[in-house]
């Protein structure tokens, strides 16, 4: 037999293949809708329920060599730069790095000359994602987290997320206030979304690096993102404190949170100053506006153009003459304005509190006064007197 025959003979068994297939399909079919019985809904609810809720405590059984005994076909390399302050810690902690990634059988290397971090499976190397694990490793390090908390990225239940934040905000001191905002004064803010999320946040330059479980990542990113959109942190923090309460309640679990969260209204501190004239718009209309009067219709419409021209400047005159001698009253009024007396207030009250005061004893005073001349003359007094006459 030659190669086409053999080819053709190929083609027609798995067309036979195919065509017992589809008639066996179309058997089953037509059963299913004589009896009235589907098998994917005789399952009850509550055993989809049960399997579609994770129980507590459940982990995914870790990848062995068993899963994948022949290794990897192919080499696979990751690579990535690092800044030049990032250099002396990097060099310090490289063995360890070395020795982490030696236990998934993969092979870091650190070039100080070019400034960069490479990562690359073996031929033992048997799980297709610790290259994954690994080339987050070394971003993490690139971006100034430490090795003591880069290096839980390679366990099975832990995920990473590096979020750009330079370019969400385009005034650079806006910028720094916002993140400055997110760590909070002496880094408070940032402890307690790490506390209420479970994960590490560092943030760096213009960019927030987290590590932790996929749920608190996912509520990092949201975070970070609201600050730099001029949310306060704090809301978004009261919000998950709530969560984190109504998780532990086995009854509020499944049911909807939506009535426990709070709602935050927005304030507009920043309103637009409104003119002191307000000009009203007129109303719109599809016609053009009425073309305006001309010096010559006015004066056709008055009568003034068939008037003579002697009679026309006589009239001019007397309009000036008007208009002057309106001006020279306005004119001497105010001048006159300045002549005029001010209204005196009314006396009553000085009359009132002379009324009121007591009168004044004057032949009293009168001895006072004497009394005091006396006293500053140096005279002696009348007892005094009294006393050198008895005794000459």
């Amino acid at each position: 037999m030659s190669s086409k025959e053999e080819e053709r003979a190929t083609l027609l068994r798995h067309f036979r293949f195919f065509l017992k297939m589809a008639s066996s399909l179309t058997q089953g079919s037509t059963k299913e809708a004589k009896t009235g019985k589907n098998p994917t809904r005789s399952k009850n609810d509550g055993d989809e329920a049960e399997l579609l809720t994770v129980p507590d405590g459940w982990r995914e059984p870790a990848f062995s060599r068993e899963d994948n005994p022949r290794g990897l076909l192919e080499e696979s390399s990751f690579a990535t730069l690092f800044p030049k302050y990032r250099e002396a810690y990097l060099k310090e902690c490289w063995p360890l790095v070395e020795t982490a990634l030696g236990e998934s059988h993969i092979k870091a290397s650190l070039d100080l000359i070019e400034g960069s971090m490479t990562v690359c499976t073996t031929k033992r190397t048997f799980d297709p994602y610790a290259i994954v694990r690994a080339r987050d490793l070394i971003k993490l390090l690139a971006r100034s987290v430490p090795f003591e908390q880069a290096v839980r990225i390679l366990q099975d239940d832990m995920a990473c997320d590096i979020i750009k934040i330079g370019t969400l905000v385009r005034n650079r001191e806006r910028f720094v206030k916002r993140r400055q905002r997110l760590i909070g004064p002496k880094g408070s803010t940032l402890k307690a979304l790490e506390l209420l999320t479970n994960c590490y946040v560092m943030v760096q330059g213009n960019t927030v690096s987290a590590l932790g479980p996929y749920g608190g990542l996912k509520e990092v990113r949201k975070v970070v993102m609201d600050t730099m959109k001029n949310i306060h942190p704090i809301y978004n923090i009261k919000t998950l404190m709530i969560k984190q309460e109504l998780s532990k309640d086995p009854e509020l679990r499944t049911q909807n949170w939506e009535r426990f969260m709070p709602k935050f209204r927005h304030k507009n501190l920043s309103k637009r100053k409104e003119p002191k004239k307000k000009s009203a718009k007129k109303e719109y209309t599809p016609f053009p506006p009425s073309q305006p009067e001309s010096k010559v219709d006015k004066e056709l419409a008055t009568g003034e153009f068939f008037l003579r021209e002697s009679v026309k400047r006589r009239k001019k005159m007397e309009e000036i003459k008007l208009k002057q001698a309106e001006a020279l009253t306005k004119k001497q009024e105010e001048r006159n304005k300045a002549f005029v007396p001010p209204k005196e207030k009314p006396l009553l009250k000085k009359s009132v509190k002379a009324s009121a005061e007591p009168e004044l004893d004057i032949q009293a005073f009168k001895d006072k006064v004497r009394k005091a001349k006396t006293k500053k003359l140096g005279a002696p007094s009348s007892s005094k007197r009294s006393e050198a006459k008895s005794k000459g």
